[in-house]
């Protein structure tokens, strides 16, 4: 069996056998540009995972440019997805179950964005009452659990958004412009440049705190992925050449854009948290490329944290936290089947 999480910047997809996560990958997939991208991806993993009888997919890609609206985007890569693995293909709709490709323009609400719903849904059958999240490239998921269920708020992008539990930051997609409007430069605040001169891919480079392979897109002047280049690329956010500030102040720079994504994190779990009365010990799951910086989160919410692979007693296997969607939609296909 083989989950896939077809995203917006990449594609995921685990291999389960037996029970248990044969393989994981991630590739870079811009759907931004065409849908070539996606079919030329699926076509790579599944020279490396190899066959299955069932494939079973879950998505946020519909939110890409290229799509007209989320109905479009729904159905086309469903479309995608049946022509391009020649087995049993059902689709991940949460609240609605599994449907089939053919069935998709008549699910989308369910479908569109769910793949949250499926890894909290998975954390939710080992660890009853917790807090489950999930950093990504772009974004990050706060979703309540308790009582061994899914009691998230919203369920909807826009309904997630306002209820805290879809915060608009990761690990390395994020605009800096879109993190703070200003930064400490000199004993002074200094307003951004509101250009696309960085990502906080950037800053977790300079702090040392990005893991390995998962920057998988280009940088934001398409130079080198270096320290050094980092630091030209931050310096620019705030009007300046990297010669003109110590290495020093520059990783002070990116130290507080880092504190700056964390305490706009923090905040959607506070309201997600006042909400959902979970118990004070209820652990915070961690997942996604950035389930390593969550436990920044852990510590300030004063609880005990979890990776996402400790549930299912892989290891140390950063692999499964990073593609934890996919993980989940063919572990639970597993528990359907």
């Amino acid at each position: 069996m083989i989950g896939w999480d077809v995203g917006g910047a990449h594609l995921k997809a685990a291999r389960i056998e037996r029970g248990q996560v044969a393989d994981v990958l991630q590739l870079p997939t811009p759907l931004w540009r065409d849908l070539d991208s996606l079919v030329s991806g699926l076509r790579e993993a599944r020279a490396r995972l190899g066959l299955a009888s069932l494939h079973v997919a879950t998505m946020t890609g519909e939110l890409a440019d290229v799509f007209a609206d989320r109905a479009e985007g729904v159905t086309q890569i469903a479309e995608t997805l049946a022509r391009a693995l020649p087995a049993q293909l059902l689709l991940y709709a949460g609240r609605a179950g599994w449907i089939a490709p053919a069935e998709a323009a008549h699910h989308v609400a369910d479908i569109a964005s769910a793949n949250w719903h499926a890894s909290a849904a998975l954390a939710a059958r080992h660890v009853p009452d917790a807090l489950f999240a999930d950093m990504g490239s772009t974004t990050t998921d706060l979703v309540p659990l308790r009582d061994g269920a899914v009691v998230a708020a919203g369920y909807t992008d826009a309904e997630r958004l306002a209820a805290g539990e879809l915060v608009y930051t990761g690990l390395t997609r994020s605009f800096l412009m879109s993190v703070a409007d200003r930064a400490p430069i000199d004993g002074g605040w200094t307003p951004l440049a509101c250009e696309h001169f960085a990502t906080s891919a950037d800053l977790h480079r300079i702090l040392g705190t990005l893991p390995d392979d998962v920057d998988q897109m280009p940088t934001a002047d398409g130079r080198d992925k270096t320290t050094a280049a980092s630091r030209a690329r931050l310096a620019r956010m705030v009007g300046r050449d990297a010669a003109s500030l110590h290495d020093a102040s520059w990783s002070a720079l990116a130290q507080f854009f880092a504190e700056a994504q964390l305490r706009r994190i923090d905040d959607g779990a506070r309201l997600v948290l006042s909400r959902a009365a979970l118990p004070p010990n209820a652990p915070l799951i961690a997942a996604g490329i950035g389930a390593a910086f969550l436990d920044h989160l852990a510590h300030r919410l004063h609880r005990p944290m979890l990776r996402f692979h400790d549930l299912l007693g892989a290891g140390t296997s950063a692999g499964i936290d990073q593609c934890a969607p996919a993980v989940a939609v063919a572990l639970l296909a597993q528990e359907r089947a």
